[in-house]
């Protein structure tokens, strides 16, 4: 009976065990993100809202310069063919008319060397040139603040890991000599919060930058060819 009676204990033991440990368990709660940023305070909240302001200026920059790229680079693959064409018959209004029709930088481009036609081919050349340039200047605007923003997300994220220290350091010094985790959670949040969110806007941000200066490559690339074609056109009676 003294075998049983023990064998009792042990087992309402492990389960008087069991039943602190799910009440232990049960106990532990997830803080959501917005938990976790207003749990750093105000200084916390202000950084990841700026940074979160940061983010949507550079989807709209992004977006924007996307579809104005996009626009200046959409060219009728026969563009040039017709152009050529028209140019060499001396029907200089119907390839003005054409180049109105595609509205892109080629196509404005190609119309302003149409202009200058009869002059000097290094003039055409130099007036092209020029207005190129104001063309490419016109299809990189706005993309510098995206490589601002990617810079200056981190810092700001990292200032967030100090203001966290700060205020950690500063529950620490309140709290005596009696420190619990509940009194550095706070400082803690901030640092890990804002750092994360400064580093996902500046990548984010770095991203966009890289894709748009690529695609304008590209499409520099095609107005450089274009124009040449042109110019060699102009120049054939020459040879």
């Amino acid at each position: 009976m003294s075998l049983l009676f023990n064998v009792i204990q042990v087992a309402d033991t492990l389960a008087t065990g069991e039943d602190l440990l799910a009440s232990e368990v049960s106990v532990e709660k997830t803080q959501t993100i917005w938990q976790m940023i207003q749990s750093g305070g105000w200084s916390g909240m202000v950084i990841i809202g700026i940074l979160f302001v940061l983010s949507i200026i550079s989807i709209y920059l992004f977006t924007e310069r996307t579809s104005a790229i996009n626009r200046e680079a959409k060219l009728d693959a026969n563009f040039m063919n017709n152009i050529k064409m028209l140019v060499s018959d001396g029907k200089l209004k119907q390839a003005k008319d054409l180049c109105a029709q595609q509205d892109t930088a080629v196509s404005r481009l190609i119309a302003k060397g149409i202009d200058r036609i009869g002059k000097p081919l290094e003039d055409i050349s130099s007036s092209i040139e020029n207005s190129g340039k104001q063309e490419v200047f016109n299809m990189e605007s706005g993309i510098s603040h995206l490589a601002m923003i990617s810079s200056v997300a981190p810092m700001l994220g990292f200032l967030g890991t100090v203001v966290g220290m700060v205020i950690a350091f500063q529950s620490m010094a309140n709290a005596g000599g009696q420190v619990e985790i509940q009194d550095l959670s706070g400082g803690i949040s901030t640092a890990m919060t804002t750092t994360v969110a400064g580093l996902i806007v500046g990548i984010m941000a770095s991203m966009f930058y890289n894709l748009l200066v690529s695609r304008i490559n590209k499409v520099v690339n095609r107005i450089e060819v274009s124009i040449t074609e042109f110019l060699d056109l102009l120049s054939e009676p020459a040879k």
